[in-house]
């Protein structure tokens, strides 16, 4: 005799046919990433995960996984190892990217990240404290947050989740339930449970273009160093400004800043016409267009606005 049908165990048959579904398509191309390192006179090693994002070798993981490194390794999930190249890596965004030759690795189906929905099944794969293949299962909690990179430039479209990650899981895929590889996993919170973040593809996969073509990301530079700081009320209202701005607590000899004429103590209002209520909106508008370009910089100064004539430079180490 049949048992009865149960509505609940039909839908935990489906959920359990989603993520196992998932984990068969995205497993074969995660991979296990070990660093060496050597800082002054310490030397040592750390590990995360990566997959592979092309079939001809080219894989992605965390900034923060392969920093430093002076040898890289990476293992499939079958236990061949092979020693992997780094490409470029871009700590503003904690991505990387690996070129292992001969590996032969299943390349994965990505993703849009910007269909994704709050309450929407996600899957990760990874490689948490050196145990291969970990699957974990969640929702997505959140989308749009803001994380700080090791840079400590903002890290924006950042999406939440509570599918588990631990150390090691660094790198490794988000997928949807269909397998498809939405985010890259970069962050959880020590202290709390369910607080885990992850990269969205599509800024992956921008970012990820730039390493191969280029090895690095561009980036605009002006050379200050600023501070959000709110505005007194009727300074903002008589210049038609938003309730805060960057106020600039110092400037870089011979940045593209100080040939502007930008003082200490300067508060930046708005780039090219556009408000500016903090140093993040600054952050997110100087990308690679604006590198040679002149720009405008409203500046109020002794309770009135100036503007400014600065073209940024590229950015590179030393900014």
């Amino acid at each position: 005799m049949s048992p009865p049908d149960d509505p609940d165990a039909e839908a935990l048959d489906a959920y359990s046919r989603a993520v196992v579904r998932a984990a068969e398509r995205v497993g074969p191309s995660v991979v296990n990433v070990e660093a060496r390192r050597r800082r002054r006179r310490m030397s040592g090693g750390g590990s995360g995960s990566g997959f592979a994002l092309t079939p001809d070798g080219f894989v992605l993981t965390n900034s923060h996984v392969v920093e430093d490194a002076v040898a890289v390794e990476v293992a499939t999930a079958d236990g061949c190892r092979f020693t992997a190249q780094i490409v470029g890596d871009d700590p503003a965004t904690d991505l990387a990217v690996l070129r292992v030759e001969g590996a032969g690795l299943p390349s994965v189906a990505l993703g849009d990240s910007r269909a994704l929905r709050v309450g929407q099944l996600v899957v990760a794969v990874g490689n948490p404290y050196g145990f291969r293949c970990t699957v974990t299962a969640g929702v997505v909690s959140a989308l749009g947050r803001s994380l700080r990179s090791g840079t400590g430039r903002l890290m924006a479209d950042i999406i939440q989740t509570d599918a588990a990650l631990n150390p090691g899981n660094s790198g490794g895929p988000l997928a949807d339930s269909r397998g498809a590889i939405v985010g890259v996993n970069t962050a959880m919170i020590p202290v709390a449970q369910g607080l885990c973040f992850a990269i969205p593809m599509h800024t992956a996969e921008w970012v990820a273009g730039r390493l191969i073509r280029d090895g690095r990301v561009c980036r605009a530079f002006l050379g200050l160093g600023g501070q959000t700081v709110p505005l007194p009320t009727p300074v903002a209202r008589r210049n038609g400004l938003a309730g805060s701005g960057i106020r600039a607590l110092s400037v870089e000899p011979g940045s593209p800043a100080a040939g502007a004429g930008l003082r200490e103590g300067d508060i930046l209002v708005a780039l090219d016409g556009t408000p500016l209520a903090g140093i993040d909106d600054l952050q997110a508008l100087l990308d690679e267009g604006r590198i040679g370009v002149a720009l405008r910089l409203t500046v109020l100064r002794d309770g009135a606005t100036q503007v400014l004539a600065a073209v940024p430079e590229e950015w590179t180490a030393r900014s």
